[in-house]
């Protein structure tokens, strides 16, 4: 069975907030958790509202698809969706 046909595909944001940081962890995580395609923003702030990853991710999400973030905060603390 493929997995983007019964539930839609697991699709998984990463962001760390310091260029300095490292996306290894979470990558390996979501990679684990059967995450077939990885989006990710690096050294932007969860407060930010302009992080491109995240908004490309939006855009390619499909009804069924299932978001995977290592920690919920990963999201941030707001933002607005851009995709029309």
């Amino acid at each position: 069975m493929n997995k983007e046909t019964e539930q839609g595909r697991k699709i998984g944001y990463i962001r760390v907030s310091d260029i300095d940081q490292s996306v290894a962890l979470q990558v390996d995580a979501l990679k684990r958790a059967g995450c077939i395609k990885l989006y990710r923003d690096h050294g932007i702030s969860g407060a930010k509202l302009a992080r491109p990853g995240l908004e490309r991710m939006m855009c390619d999400l499909r009804e069924g698809d299932i978001l995977t973030v290592w920690k919920l905060d990963r999201l941030g603390r707001s933002w607005t969706n851009q995709c029309r």
